[in-house]
C-alpha cells in the first residue's frame, strides 16, 4: 500500500501526470526555440575620428567604449602617429578598411572602416564618387546564428547645403544595402532636413528620433563654416526596419571635431 501525505497528490494521479506533461512540453519548446525568450544586444558605435585627431583621446575612448561593432571615418593610412588599424587590432578587433587618396591642402590617404570582435565572413568596398575620393566599407558579421550587414561611409562635405553630388553618393551606397539585417552608419555631412538624409530615410530607419547635434567640437572642423559650438547633426546610424534598437546616445569625447554616437540593436 502506498503512503500518501495528507493533502498531497500521488505521483501517479492523473492531474499530477497532466501537469508534469505540460511542464515537459513547455521546456521542450524553449529548448527548440531559443528566440522564444532570448535575444542578443549588440552595441553599435559610429565616429568620424578626424584626420587631425587628438589620437590619445581617440584611443582612450575606443578602449573604454565596450562596443561590439564600430564604424569609423577619416581613418588614416599614412600617418605613423595615428595608426588606428594597428591599435584596434591590438584590442582584438577584426576590420575592413577602404582608404582613398584625398587632397586636404596636402595629400592624405584615409577612409571609412568597420571593426568588430565577431567573425567577419565577407567584406566589400564601394566607390561612391567618380573621382574615387568617397567610399564605403561593408562587413558581413556573424553574430550568434545571424549575419549582420554593416556599412561605414563618409560623404562629401557641402557646408550644410543640399548637393547633387552628395545625393548621388548616397544613392550609390543605397543600391548595396540588403533589405534585412543591415546597419548603415557614418558621417553623412548632411543635416536631417537635407535631400540626402530624406532619401536614406525612405529606405532605412534613423535610430535617433531627436536629431541630436554631433558637430563641431572645434572651429577647425571646417575653416569655411567656422563652427563655434556643437549645434549641427552630421552623423547617423540607420538600420533596416526588421531590427529593433534602443538607447541611442551621443557620446562625449574631445578627441575629434565630431562626437561619437552609439545605439543598442537587438538580434
Amino acid at each position: 500500500m502506498e503512503a500518501v501525505l495528507a493533502g498531497s497528490t500521488p505521483v501517479h494521479h492523473p492531474s499530477f501526470l497532466a501537469s508534469s506533461k505540460y511542464i515537459e512540453l513547455f521546456l521542450l519548446k524553449i529548448a527548440l526555440e531559443p528566440k522564444y525568450n532570448t535575444f542578443m544586444q549588440v552595441k553599435i558605435l559610429s565616429w568620424n575620428i578626424w584626420i587631425d585627431s587628438y589620437f590619445d583621446q581617440i584611443k582612450e575612448f575606443l578602449r573604454n567604449s565596450h562596443a561590439d561593432v564600430i564604424g569609423l571615418q577619416e581613418v588614416r593610412e599614412d600617418d605613423p602617429s595615428r595608426e588606428t588599424i594597428k591599435y584596434m587590432n591590438s584590442l582584438g578587433y577584426n576590420n575592413i578598411f577602404s582608404p582613398t587618396e584625398k587632397d586636404w591642402g596636402a595629400k592624405v590617404s584615409d577612409g571609412p572602416a568597420v571593426f568588430t570582435k565577431y567573425e567577419i565572413v565577407s567584406t566589400q568596398k564601394y566607390i561612391l564618387s567618380e573621382e574615387g575620393m568617397y567610399t564605403a566599407a561593408q562587413a558581413d558579421i556573424k553574430i550568434g546564428d545571424k549575419i549582420l550587414h554593416v556599412f561605414s561611409t563618409h560623404l562629401t562635405h557641402t557646408h550644410q547645403k543640399d548637393s547633387v553630388a552628395q545625393l548621388e553618393q548616397a544613392e550609390e551606397i543605397m543600391k548595396h544595402i540588403p533589405s534585412e539585417m543591415s546597419v548603415l552608419m557614418g558621417d553623412f555631412n548632411a543635416t536631417p532636413e537635407s535631400i540626402t538624409i530624406q532619401r536614406v530615410k525612405t529606405q532605412l530607419v534613423d535610430t535617433d528620433s531627436k536629431d541630436q547635434p554631433t558637430w563641431s567640437v572645434y572651429p577647425q572642423g571646417c575653416m569655411i563654416c567656422n563652427p563655434q559650438e556643437i549645434d549641427i547633426r552630421l552623423d547617423y546610424i540607420f538600420t533596416t526596419k526588421d531590427i529593433k534598437t534602443h538607447s541611442y546616445k551621443v557620446e562625449d569625447s574631445k578627441g575629434s571635431d565630431h562626437l561619437p554616437i552609439s545605439v543598442i540593436v537587438e538580434l
